[in-house]
């Protein structure tokens, strides 16, 4: 069956495969679209697995909050490149993969993986667009939250950071407020969001490096242990100031803590602030390298 460049176009929207590869696939199918389309997607999904060993280190942190049922999400889908994470197909993928997770609410990545988007799974989903944008895409966390109070969002710098807060007992008119806490978490990096909130032993642990310090510096080299305890003990204010939410100075006034800028319009329940990529180690190599290993694995083929 014969086929023309317009049905080379049509397959190509279709699939959002090149032009040579939907040529190719549409003479291999003898120009049947159907075949062609499938045989595309057989040879994406063996492009895409040869992919999946590869670093993932850029990407995007992307939200949803979907205020008729009070559930928000954070989540962080990796690719190779920022050039792919700053586009719209990217950003597409993000976005139907949160809007996934605030409606079916998988425990965890292997149950979002069996979630649908329309005809495939999330796995589908992401192998297939894998193939089409030509780098490793991977899904690597997500977060949660339901509530019956207000949840706030804010992604920083097209997604290089996202905060979701879960906002309790609002008073209707401090969206605005709310709002300046995202910030706030996002530019102050703040673990937790009250001194109540911090665990025993890392308080222990902070107080051990305080005293340690204090005991190194030769002008407390004749204080007795209890001494410096007590100067240790007084000195941790500064470690709640800087970590705790409630007692850091707020970024546009930092003559007020955030405790007194929020008052009685809202309690922040919980927060969570993802750096995009953070932990993964990325990979370092120069370009000339990479396009020599191309042109050498070229030849061998």
């Amino acid at each position: 069956m014969a086929f023309t460049a317009k049905d080379v176009m049509t397959l190509r929207e279709k699939s959002g495969a090149g032009m040579l590869d939907c040529k190719k696939a549409l003479t291999d199918a003898d120009g049947d679209m159907e075949k062609a389309a499938e045989l595309l997607r057989e040879r994406g999904i063996a492009k895409a697995v040869k992919k999946e060993s590869r670093i993932a280190a850029e990407g995007a942190v992307g939200a949803y909050v979907c205020p008729e049922c009070g559930v928000g999400v954070l989540l962080e889908i990796n690719c190779e490149s920022d050039f792919v994470s700053a586009g719209e197909k990217f950003r597409g993928i993000v976005s139907s993969v949160a809007k996934v997770i605030a409606q079916d609410k998988p425990a965890d990545l292997e149950a979002l993986n069996e979630c649908k988007i329309g005809g495939e799974t999330v796995k589908e989903f992401i192998t297939n667009n894998t193939a089409v944008i030509g780098e490793k895409i991977s899904i690597r966390r997500f977060e949660i939250y339901e509530t019956s109070g207000k949840i706030e969002t804010y992604i920083h710098m097209g997604g290089k950071v996202g905060v979701m807060i879960d906002a309790v007992d609002f008073v209707q008119g401090a969206e605005e407020t709310l709002h300046d806490i995202a910030l706030q978490i996002a530019a102050s990096k703040p673990g937790y969001v009250n001194e109540a909130d911090v665990p025993a032993e890392v308080l222990a642990k902070e107080k051990e490096i305080m005293l340690v310090q204090m005991q190194n510096d030769p002008k407390n080299a004749s204080k007795p242990r209890e001494i410096l305890e007590k100067i240790v003990a007084g000195k941790m204010g500064k470690f709640y100031s800087e970590n705790c939410l409630m007692e850091q100075p707020f970024v546009k006034d930092d003559s007020l803590k955030v405790s007194q800028v929020i008052g009685n319009k809202f309690k922040v329940a919980r927060f969570v602030r993802w750096e995009m990529g953070e932990g993964i180690e990325k990979r370092s190599e120069d370009l000339s390298e990479e396009v020599a290993k191309q042109v050498a694995a070229m030849k061998k083929n």
